[in-house]
């Protein structure tokens, strides 16, 4: 009975070592506010500024993000006589876009002059319609200078911007081409559009531009995983985590906009669609999380370095869409993904001196993917900094809830820790028999 009851302390060690330390990792105030610091210097891009905007409104103004349980369009109920100071930060990127622009006239115009990219720069549209919505800025006419900022983004994607037979609208402007990042960049900003002008045909566009997307990048025999880049030259037929992530968050600002619109009733299978694609990338990227709870920079390919920047966004959407669908399945792998980003370093894993095993000193994500050059690692991203922000917000968020699906059972563990404890087991059933 010795042999027993040594095997068992060692089984319940090894739980307590396997869930206690992962349940208090999280990242502090301290440590968010340099991370948003970092974002803020470092995000000059059209598509780092629209991201970082989305990311300050769900972690610093929830009740102002398509997220809350507000109706949209909002009220003006749900704030005093004066803009909250919350929404700052998002409101003066609106500002420096507008200013940016010289001029407002009444012709289609990205809301970036310039920019290579047709979907990017609409990505910054949301905040435009906050800022137009909040009526900052209105003493001096700037405020229905926002309203037709966004008025001549929308009319320049309609009108100006390649499209295919089928109508997707490209993700470029010199050629036809088709991103997965667009559909974090465009749909969001023709939903909101829609729903804040009350025209339900923009609303249906971004839901009908997801879908053609999905035709487009959707791999059915890679498990359903997207491609990143199809269509015209320099394509890019590889299942990048980052670009699988950019679609589903995407999509859940898209259903999200609906669901919290007076179009909701009406839109029903659609808003069904949008979360049984979302699962299905949710389905195709978990299966291929690794040990480490990072996921490749190309999912399926294992010559591929590994990505904490997807890691965090594809975990957000996680919290997301148990929050607004009610979906649990992968909450343990997000929640494993989440701790294992904000934990401390170690003899393992001492990453030059950093307190944390996945940020810098200087709290930078690593590793993670060069956003200017996919298929590279790089050091610094901004935009893996806002998928941080999001993960954070999401997690809040889902905690807020009531944490629904944190019991995943035998989920909760990863696939080495889970091996450990089966060992474990048999150990003591040999025991057992020995006795």
């Amino acid at each position: 009975m010795t042999v027993i009851r040594i095997m068992s302390t060692i089984i319940s060690f090894l739980l307590f070592s396997l869930i206690l330390p992962v349940s208090s990792q999280n990242l502090t105030g301290d440590q968010i506010a340099t991370v948003k610091s970092n974002l803020a210097n470092g995000a000059k891009q059209s598509w780092e500024i629209g991201t970082r905007a989305q990311a300050l409104l769900e972690y610093d103004s929830p009740q102002f993000s398509v997220f809350s349980s507000e109706k949209l369009p909002l009220q003006s109920s749900i704030f005093s006589s004066s803009v909250p100071g919350s929404l700052g930060e998002v409101l003066a990127i609106a500002q420096s876009t507008l200013s940016s622009l010289g001029g407002v006239g009444t012709s289609p115009q990205p809301l970036v002059p310039n920019d290579a990219v047709a979907g990017d720069p609409a990505s910054i549209g949301v905040a435009v319609l906050l800022a137009n919505w909040t009526g900052d800025g209105s003493s001096n006419n700037t405020n229905a200078q926002y309203g037709q900022a966004a008025t001549n983004q929308l009319d320049f994607l309609y009108t100006d911007v390649p499209r295919t037979s089928d109508g997707a609208i490209s993700h470029r402007t010199d050629q036809l081409q088709l991103w997965s990042d667009f559909v974090y960049m465009v749909p969001p900003f023709l939903a909101y559009y829609g729903v804040t002008s009350g025209n339900r045909t923009v609303v249906e566009e971004a839901y009908n531009q997801v879908k053609l997307y999905r035709n487009y990048l959707r791999d059915a025999s890679a498990g359903g995983l997207w491609k990143h880049v199809v269509l015209g030259s320099g394509q890019d037929l590889g299942h990048w985590s980052t670009g699988n992530g950019w679609a589903a968050a995407g999509m859940l600002r898209v259903l999200a906009t609906i669901q919290r619109s007076s179009f909701a009733n009406g839109m029903k299978n659609e808003q069904i669609d949008l979360a049984n694609w979302v699962r299905e990338i949710h389905g195709a990227m978990y299966s291929h999380l690794q040990p480490n709870n990072l996921f490749k920079n190309y999912a399926d390919s294992n010559t591929s370095f590994d990505d904490a920047a997807s890691t965090a966004l594809l975990a957000a959407t996680v919290y997301r869409l148990a929050n607004l669908w009610g979906t649990h399945t992968y909450i343990p792998e997000a929640e494993r993904c989440r701790q294992t980003l904000s934990a401390p370093a170690n003899s393992s894993m001492p990453n030059n001196g950093s307190p944390l095993a996945h940020f810098t000193q200087d709290m930078w994500l690593t590793p993670v993917v060069d956003p200017y050059n996919v298929g590279q690692q790089g050091t610094q991203s901004p935009e893996s900094l806002a998928f941080v922000i999001e993960m954070q917000s999401a997690w809040r968020d889902w905690i807020q809830s009531g944490s629904k699906g944190a019991n995943g059972g035998g989920r909760i563990f990863g696939n080495v820790q889970w091996k450990l404890v089966v060992g474990a087991v048999l150990v003591v059933v040999g025991a057992l028999a020995a006795v």
